[in-house]
């Protein structure tokens, strides 16, 4: 194979709320962790076991916006990116970080909370219906 491939896609729930770092007038990362689970059953036990990965995902400038003001903890997203590793020093102990850089973002779920102006809307009573004209229906000229 002559070229390498770095590509990571994700669907997952969110751990925290999005976490915003401005730079500048047209420069931003958002930051948030995403959970992804996988569930089987023990043959030997028959108990079902979950195991939970967390992954670090970072989003910039209109992305980071957009899931600043529309994700919340605990909603489902698909995310497509690549892997990016970063080390630094803190306190003379090296650390290192693996991040999801996404380049691409669908949000799956549903809004939650709906506009006051909406719930307004649903709870007022239904229009009452048409009259029903059926006989002046039956005395219609018209063959269908």
């Amino acid at each position: 194979m002559a070229g390498t491939i770095n590509k990571v896609i994700l669907i997952g729930n969110l751990g925290d709320e999005v976490k915003m770092h401005y730079f500048d007038d047209q420069n931003c990362v958002g930051r948030f962790p995403i959970a992804t689970s996988e569930s089987y059953t023990n043959k030997q036990t028959g108990e079902k076991i979950t195991n939970t990965d967390w992954h670090n995902i970072v989003v910039r400038n209109g992305l980071a916006k957009v899931c600043e003001k529309y994700l919340t903890k605990g909603d489902k997203v698909y995310v497509e990116g690549k892997l990016k590793n970063r080390q630094w020093e803190q306190d003379g102990v090296k650390r290192y970080s693996t991040e999801v850089q996404v380049n691409e973002m669908t949000m799956l779920s549903t809004k939650r909370n709906a506009e006051p102006s909406n719930t307004i809307q649903q709870t007022e009573p239904p229009a009452a219906p048409a009259k029903n004209t059926v006989a002046e229906e039956e005395n219609d000229d018209l063959p269908f």
